[in-house]
Formats: C-alpha cells, structure tokens, sequence
C-alpha cells in the first residue's frame, strides 16, 4: 500500500478505548506516511513511525497550524474550537525567537524543582479526594471523583484562580478543544466569557503583589521588550488553565483503567510501589487514546518518512502509533512497569515539547501512589472493554472509570 493508494477517514477505528486501531501496525510498516480525510473533509498527511514523529517535532522550522496558514482544517465547517481552527484569539507565538522566549517566561515556573515541592500539598488533596470518594460508597466514578478535581485544585492554585470555578473551567476547556462536540458559534461565545473572566482576573493580579504564576509573568512583563504583551498574558493564562488540568485529568483516568484491566500489574505495584515512576511512563507510552494527534504545517518542502512532502502540507503525528513503534520499544505491544529506558512521544519533542511535563508526572505519580496506599483492593466496575472514549474533542480521554474496592 501507498500512500495514494488509500485514504483513511480520521480518527480511525477503535474497537474498545484500551486497544490501538488495527491499522497502526500496517501503516508502521508499509506505509508510514499516510493521506487521511479529516473531520472538515480535507486531507493531510499522518507520520505513524516513532522515527518520523520525533523528527518532525524537534524540528523548529514547523508549527502547530494557526488561522494565517493554509492548512488543512480539522473541523468541519461551523463546528470547532480555538485549538482546532487556529482562532488568531490565542496569540502566543508558535515558533522562532518569540515562541523561545514565551517558553523561557514560563518556563521559570514549570521546573523539576518547584514541581516537587507541591508534592506534599498534592498528597493532601488526593488523600481528601480519595477519603470523599470512599465516604460516598463503591461504585464510584474515578474520573468524576479524583482524576478531574485533582488537577484543577492545582492549576487553579498555580494561576491563583479560584477552584470553585472549576466546572466552568472544564466547559470552557471542552469549547476550546472542540472539533465537533460545540458549534463554532457556541465554540465563540465561550472562549468571549473565558477571556472576559480571565481579563478580570489579571486585572486584579495587577492590582496587588502576588507570588502565583501570572503575578510572576506580570511582573516579569514589567520592563520593555523582554516581557509579554497583554494579549499574550491573557492567552498564556487561558492556555495554561486548559492544559494544566484537561490533559492531566484524563491522563490520570486512563492509567487507573490501564493498569486495572489486568490485574496482575495493579497487584505488581501494590507489592512493589517502587515501580511507580516507570509504570507512570510506561502507562503514559501505553496509552492509545491520547486524542487528535500534534499537527505541523510544513511552510516549506521537507522529507519525511522517504516521502518529500511540499510546503502547504499540514502533517498529523500519531504519537500512540509511535509509541507502539517495534523498532524503538521491545515488546512494544505490552506494559512493561518497569520499562527503562522509555523514549515515549507522549510530551512531544523539541522546541515545542510539553511545557509542563513535571508537573504532569508529579500529579499522576502521586495520584498513582496514594490510590495503591490507600485503595490497594481498588478495581474496574465494568469490563475493560465497556469503557467509553470521549469524542469530539482534540484531547483523549474516557467519558468515566466506574471504580469498586
């Protein structure tokens, strides 16, 4: 099979949401640069090597596509988000000097060390979710219950926002990451009442002296020409809000619902939690239901996968596929918890990588640690393969994870 032997509708077939799409392994080895129809019903070009992907991403020349380019949409006509259309709303530089310097700013938040000393603090409220959860009796929503508040109550106490919003944050993150779920219209109005609240929160940060991540961007925007503009402040604000929970919360589901659909790895890390760290890594390299994909426009011809693709052409990276890529992880189709070394694409690679990663693997090591200490006898309500994906949204995730114990 080539290329332009077949186009596959996308997002392809997924017979449970644990299990990968038949088609990843074929495309790895026959055809590793794919035409796919995407929900707008224009086409692009999908990389399902690990080889390809990791390439592509740490190549700073290409971007995440915005309004400006003539790229592919995902979303069909009327319906999607700001994430899938490109909406020129968010303006935070996508790459070159400006997107270095955006990431430097915020950067000096996210660091291995800050992420730890929350550590204490996270425990705490995972020990009260979880207590809360138990209180309420078995079966219970997991995802409802812990994955979801867990990293809300954080991110909401980085930016020093109040976490009794945090429903409202969840809608406006769903519009915001919409391809087909909200209109484009509703999509709109949302992201209108996001930036006016979050407006209004900056505003006060301002006002006062505060030690939060958007009082440290205020402050760090002060001088001239180093710092952000407004409008880059409320979209980085806007922005971090959305990824530091939707991403993190439904990372948290699927491990849980990873490592219960065999009980055999549950039961390894309750006799041995030393193997937390890597199960973490491995569940997040595991993981096939890590949503729409990264996509890259290419703004000029490049190689890929054998294949010379010309500029204007808008690439979707499967990292799930590449993830599951033989060459690069042996015995690539099962979980490994002590899988060591673990070069996953889940973070993406390179000058776009993910910007909060060590807080991602601080949250989800210690959602993991206290559930093993606390809920050791915790297990699957329902039958591995009756677990819904979520759909019609640029990230994955599973709609809940039904939990007795």
């Amino acid at each position: 099979m080539t290329s332009d032997e077949q186009v596959l509708s996308y997002p392809l077939h997924y017979d449970t949401a644990l299990d990968p799409p038949k088609e990843w392994e074929d495309l790895r080895g026959r055809c590793p640069v794919a035409t796919i129809e995407l929900p707008s019903g224009d086409r692009a070009k999908m990389i399902t090597r690990h080889e390809d992907i990791k390439a592509l991403l740490a190549d700073p020349r290409f971007a995440r596509p915005t309004a400006a380019d003539n790229a592919a949409r995902v979303a069909p006509e009327g319906s999607g988000g700001a994430a899938a259309t490109g909406d020129s709303a968010m303006v935070v530089p996508m790459k070159g000097e400006g997107h270095l310097r955006w990431r430097r700013l915020v950067g000096k938040y996210f660091t291995a060390r800050r992420m730890a000393a929350l550590r204490p603090s996270m425990t705490a409220t995972a020990e009260h979710l979880i207590d809360e959860m138990v209180a309420e009796g078995a079966p219970a929503d997991l995802k409802a219950a812990l994955s979801f508040p867990l990293p809300v109550y954080v991110i909401c106490d980085m930016l020093g926002v109040p976490a009794d919003d945090r429903h409202r944050f969840s809608r406006w993150s769903d519009m915001m990451l919409s391809v087909t779920r909200y209109s484009q219209e509703e999509a709109r109005a949302g992201m209108a009442e996001f930036s006016a609240y979050m407006s209004g929160h900056i505003a006060d940060k301002r006002a006062g002296d505060t030690d939060d991540l958007i009082g440290m961007l205020i402050r760090e925007s002060a001088g001239e020409g180093q710092g952000m503009s407004d409008a880059e402040l409320l979209s980085t604000a806007m922005g971090l809000l959305v990824a530091g929970h939707e991403t993190t919360a439904n990372a948290i589901g699927k491990m849980v619902a990873m490592l219960l659909a065999d009980r055999g790895r549950w039961e390894r890390l309750v006799a041995d939690p030393s193997l937390v760290r890597t199960a973490v890594e491995e569940s997040l390299r595991y993981d096939v239901n890590l949503g729409f994909g990264l996509r890259r426009y290419l703004s000029e011809e490049a190689e890929l996968g054998g294949e010379v693709l010309p500029a204007g052409t808008t690439v979707l990276c499967a990292m799930g596929s590449g993830n599951r890529d033989e060459s690069v992880f042996e015995h690539a189709g099962e979980m490994d918890l002590g899988r060591s070394p673990n070069p996953h694409l889940t973070f993406g690679a390179g000058p776009h990588s993910c910007l909060g990663q060590a807080l991602a693997r601080t949250e989800l090591q210690v959602a993991l640690e206290t559930l093993l200490r606390k809920l050791p006898t915790l297990e699957l309500a329902v039958p591995p393969a009756d677990l819904k994906r979520m759909e019609g949204l640029l990230v994955g995730g599973l709609q809940e994870v039904p939990v007795r114990w």
